[in-house]
């Protein structure tokens, strides 16, 4: 998310100060990604700093104003016109974790799996609830300001991001289930392993580390 560009995009519309931008930000976002005035106030030096914006006196209560330069008009026109770089994605938690549980200790993935669908499923109904709230109010003519209509794109994308995280965690599962089971016909016909001089019994087979979530969804080696 860029701050730095965010309230450039609101210095367009005239001069304003730090508490104002942060009000105006979370309005133009449904507060999905709340700010604080301190990260407002850090934003604006920086700008500053860069020659995109300038002090511009105070208001009636004393609060000092900034307003967007031509430099500052510049980089945002070329910010709204280049795509998001896709290049160095943001590092995702979910992705990170799955990661990291494949042949942890100890660690059921397919749990992983489910606690994160369920958790995901909620949200994805409680941003449908807030987007027919949202859509009721602008079709009605009751609201069409910007900031609703930003606020119902900003809540329609956060359901595509959820659906597609269901998806992809149900592809997950099934991958996981595919690889194990293709595991299990190879230890089926790999040749029974040679028993060591004084030793009864071939050691027991280890198992690897999805035949447990195999045998709970009824995959190979479940018992009729």
């Amino acid at each position: 998310m860029s701050i730095r560009h965010g309230l450039l995009a609101l210095l367009e519309h005239g001069p304003r100060y730090g508490s104002q931008l942060r009000t105006e930000f979370e309005a133009r976002t449904g507060a999905t990604w709340p700010l604080n005035v301190g990260q407002v106030y850090t934003t604006l030096n920086r700008l500053e700093r860069d020659g995109l914006v300038a002090q511009s006196g105070e208001d009636e209560a004393g609060h000092a104003l900034y307003a967007i330069t031509e430099a500052g008009h510049s980089e945002l026109r070329s910010w709204f016109e280049r795509p998001v770089d896709r290049s160095n994605p943001p590092r995702d938690e979910l992705a990170i974790k799955l990661a990291m549980a494949v042949g942890a200790p100890g660690v059921d993935i397919r749990e992983v799996i489910q606690s994160q669908r369920r958790h995901t499923v909620k949200a994805m109904q409680d941003y449908t609830r807030l987007k027919g709230q949202a859509l009721a109010a602008v079709e009605s003519g009751d609201s069409q300001e910007r900031d609703d209509v930003a606020w119902l794109l900003v809540l329609e994308q956060l359901i595509f991001q959820t659906e597609a995280e269901a998806r992809w965690l149900d592809h997950c599962e099934s991958r996981l289930i595919r690889l194990s089971a293709t595991a299990g016909e190879r230890a089926r016909d790999a040749p029974p392993p040679a028993v060591p001089p004084g030793q009864d019994e071939p050691p027991e087979p280890r198992k690897g580390f999805l035949a447990g979530a195999v045998r709970r969804r009824g995959g190979p080696g479940r018992p009729a």
